[in-house]
């Protein structure tokens, strides 16, 4: 077993791309290629630079990374909005973790020593600081094994997104077979998953998305679409057990109307609202109104761990999920990954190649 020491003397070497030959040996120890912001602001901050390699913790796992995916935490974080995030503790005036990234799929090239789990030459998936760059430290336990049918792109594409989906039905929404489910925002990257999860749930699904997206939406297996340009899903008769609703702006009193009397609606972040609450007064709102209705109001924040990694592996090996990639950019043009994804037109999930 690599102790940090050790692991700071060994050579790490990328294994060959199916049908490539390996690329040169990287010493460890030394720098590597990151995508590095100083201060907030727009994608402009962000720079790709060469700095130091991580140092392996007694409890960390140190990964050659292949892909990292793009999510809106990522922007959020580069911009510092709303201003309620850095009262949380991710940076004041500047963020704390300087390179962006939290998703991520690559192989083990180092392990901490209370480290087991894992071992060099690993294919892992999972989330860390600063997957934007060719190496990086993570928690052995924000990490699992990677699923075998999955590319390291479409793996890196899984962790924040589908864990919120999956926190958003199953515990959240306690979702049930046979109930009606309705996925607001299902052409995202929370959505797409969550579109897939309800329907391997035994829900019956209804996604709402934009015109360009329906066709998506509906192959990955939405069993309704609604088309948000063409109709209001507020002003229709059919009510829903549960409602998922993931960065919209609609008033919750609309969306109440639509959900069945003792169903549940889950809010998943907001886009909408000022530069220092950003959308989430609607869930401090439905904290307050939920304990004087039979309707279930929760706000949703979620976080990813190895247990809810393996759990969607179990579906994915069953082929109940696959991630939907939109486009996938080099590790120098993260910034116009971030602007794609900013500007609204993603199908599913923004992927960086390393």
């Amino acid at each position: 077993m690599a102790t940090t020491s050790d692991a700071n003397r060994e050579v790490a070497r990328e294994p060959a791309e199916s049908g490539g030959a390996p690329k040169a040996p990287r010493r460890a120890g030394l720098t590597m290629q990151a995508v590095v912001q100083d201060r907030y602001g727009s994608a402009d901050v962000l720079q790709l630079r060469a700095i130091d390699l991580p140092t392996v913790g007694d409890d960390d796992v140190r990964i050659r990374i292949h892909a990292a995916s793009v999510h809106a935490g990522d922007y959020h974080l580069m911009t510092g909005l709303p201003y309620l995030l850095r009262i949380l503790g991710f940076g004041f005036r500047a963020p704390k973790a300087r390179v962006r990234g939290t998703d991520v799929a690559g192989t083990v090239e180092a392990i901490g020593k209370n480290v087991t789990q894992f071992q060099v030459g690993d294919e892992v998936f999972g989330t860390c600081d600063g997957a934007f760059a060719e190496y990086a430290c993570a928690r052995a336990d924000t990490l699992a094994p990677k699923p075998a049918r999955l590319t390291f792109e479409q793996a890196a594409a899984v962790p924040t997104s589908a864990c919120t989906a999956l926190h958003g039905l199953r515990d959240s929404g306690a979702i049930q077979s046979g109930q009606k489910v309705l996925i607001v925002g299902a052409s995202g990257g929370v959505g797409t998953f969550a579109v897939q999860l309800a329907k391997s749930f035994g829900a019956e699904v209804t996604g709402v998305c934009s015109t360009s997206k329906v066709d998506m939406v509906r192959s990955i297996g939405a069993h309704h679409v609604i088309d948000y340009t063409q109709q209001d899903v507020t002003d229709g008769g059919q009510e829903y057990d549960l409602i998922l609703d993931i960065g919209g702006n609609r008033p919750l009193s609309r969306l109440r109307r639509i959900l069945a009397p003792r169903g549940t609606l889950v809010l998943v972040g907001g886009e909408a609202g000022d530069r220092w609450t950003g959308g989430m007064d609607r869930q401090i709102r439905a904290l307050m109104w939920s304990p004087f209705v039979s309707q279930r109001l929760r706000p949703m924040f979620s976080t990813e761990s190895s247990e809810d990694l393996q759990f969607l592996n179990q579906h994915i090996e069953a082929a109940e999920i696959t991630p939907v990639i939109d486009r996938t950019y080099a590790l120098s043009a993260a910034p116009d990954a971030i602007r794609y994804l900013e500007a609204g037109h993603a199908r599913g999930k923004v992927v960086i190649t390393v």
